[in-house]
């Protein structure tokens, strides 16, 4: 499954600075409810309404490809959570990679999210 994207800078500020956060060693995930999300479901094709994912991923961690790797494991390691436990819709979900992600796989990434949302009341009952 293809995630929408959050494309505006303003909506990453938003999300941290008003959103909820929960931490694990690998990463920081900041949740915010989506007001345009309504909107954004007439524009769906199925009229479904969706989350809109950022991912976050500092210079910090290492070069380019580097950076690369950490956003395709965090992809690969949220969809592997979709398919188990699906998400609350609405939402801006913003997911930064800390230091420690960088020697992390797929599946544990996938638990270190499983924690977080956990936390924050993500998971559909």
């Amino acid at each position: 499954m293809k995630f929408r994207a959050i494309c505006e800078n303003h909506l990453y500020s938003k999300a941290y600075a008003k959103g909820k956060r929960a931490v694990t060693s690998a990463l920081a995930v900041y949740v915010l409810p989506d007001y345009s999300a309504k909107k954004l479901a007439k524009a769906h094709p199925e009229g479904r309404t969706v989350n809109r994912i950022g991912l976050t991923v500092s210079t910090k961690l290492g070069g380019a490809v580097v950076r690369s790797r950490v956003r395709r494991i965090l992809r690969e390691g949220l969809r592997a959570l979709e398919r188990e436990k699906p998400l609350k819709v609405g939402f801006l979900i913003v997911i930064a990679a800390r230091s420690s992600a960088v020697k992390l796989k797929s599946t544990d990434i996938k638990q270190n999210l499983n924690i977080a949302f956990e936390k924050l009341g993500m998971f559909k009952l």
